[in-house]
């Protein structure tokens, strides 16, 4: 707690980009552009810890500073782009003390004058949302979270927010069902079945992969459950503090992930046992079953599954059997 304490921003990113747009963005716009201004959108939405309102002392290296993003329809950008930009482009560069944006090469495009086409282009594969059940399931979820993270300041003719507000509706329920249940069977193989099956041979490598896996799978399902978008690994626990679900897993896997690893055998017969790898193992055991147990009763509750079985695996093909789908129910269990 100390540690974040002592990170803290005096202002977050989020923050100074919208006051920065109200007080010098807006009004070189107005004055500039007075008959298309309210045709743009602004606001700071996309790639990186300032659109999630992580950014601390450490993240402000980069991607910090007065700065947000206009956006415009293709057709206003193929038209407007270049005035646009050099009105952006002219505005202060310190504001409130603070000094310019720095950038890092693969940031480059991520704040400025941008075509709405092209900003959902780049992370959904197309300037649209998903017609269809597999165009959802091909979008990696934390490109969906970073297309609609951050804040819109100002949108009157609507064209961002719409895409925006559609993509916020989540997956449809086939695409959920069909994801959660990938992430419901890895968590059961890797967890429930085979980290136990790993340390009896004492292999640490398999063992700690084992437990990563769980975790990714968990956090994952855990996401879907409450049907909101998982960010980038960075920040997928973190962002787990506000969701309403599931919250007591929070602490099972922040618990599981600080266990060290287990170097040596466990149950080996003829062998003398080391009782803290023994414990720590069992420690861990107790955690996935504890987490599983928490994500099967969620699932029932939302009515995805109905059995009683404390093993995951039946819970992941009772899932796949009820996708309304057939071509998604047809794929392998494991994709997702």
């Amino acid at each position: 707690m100390q540690i974040k304490q002592c990170l803290q921003l005096p202002e977050k990113a989020l923050e100074v980009a919208e006051a920065f747009y109200r007080t010098c963005g807006r009004p070189a716009f107005e004055r500039e552009l007075p008959d298309y201004v309210d045709d743009f959108a602004f606001g700071l939405v996309g790639e990186g810890s300032d659109c999630y309102g992580y950014d601390d002392k450490i993240s402000a290296d980069h991607d910090y500073g007065p700065s947000f993003c206009v956006w415009l329809t293709h057709d206003d950008y193929e038209m407007l782009g270049p005035q646009a930009q050099r009105i952006y482009r002219s505005l202060p560069q310190d504001f409130k003390g603070l000094k310019p944006r720095t950038y890092r090469a693969t940031g480059m495009d991520r704040v400025g004058v941008l075509d709405i086409d092209a900003f959902y282009g780049k992370f959904l594969g197309r300037p649209t949302p998903p017609t269809t059940n597999m165009e959802w399931l091909r979008i990696p979820e934390n490109y969906l979270a970073v297309a609609t993270n951050g804040k819109v300041f100002e949108d009157k003719r609507g064209e961002f927010t719409r895409i925006r507000e559609a993509l916020l509706q989540f997956y449809p329920e086939p695409v959920r069902q069909k994801k959660l249940a990938a992430r419901v069977l890895k968590m059961a193989h890797s967890g429930q079945c085979n980290y136990a099956r790993i340390m009896r041979r004492g292999d640490v490598v398999a063992a700690y992969t084992a437990v990563h896996e769980f975790i990714e799978n968990a956090i994952a399902a855990i996401y879907l459950l409450n049907k909101v978008y998982s960010p980038y690994y960075k920040w997928r626990f973190r962002y787990m503090e506000h969701l309403p679900l599931l919250q007591p897993c929070r602490d099972m896997l922040e618990e599981l992930a600080g266990l060290g690893s287990t170097a040596s055998a466990w149950e080996d017969e003829g062998t003398v046992l080391d009782f803290n790898v023994i414990n720590m193992a069992d420690r861990k055991i107790a955690l996935m079953e504890g987490i599983s147990a928490q994500v099967a009763g969620e699932l029932r509750r939302q009515g995805l599954s109905t059995t009683t079985d404390a093993y995951l695996e039946a819970h992941a093909f009772q899932i796949q059997q009820n996708i309304a789908d057939p071509q998604l129910r047809g794929l392998s269990i494991f994709m997702g």
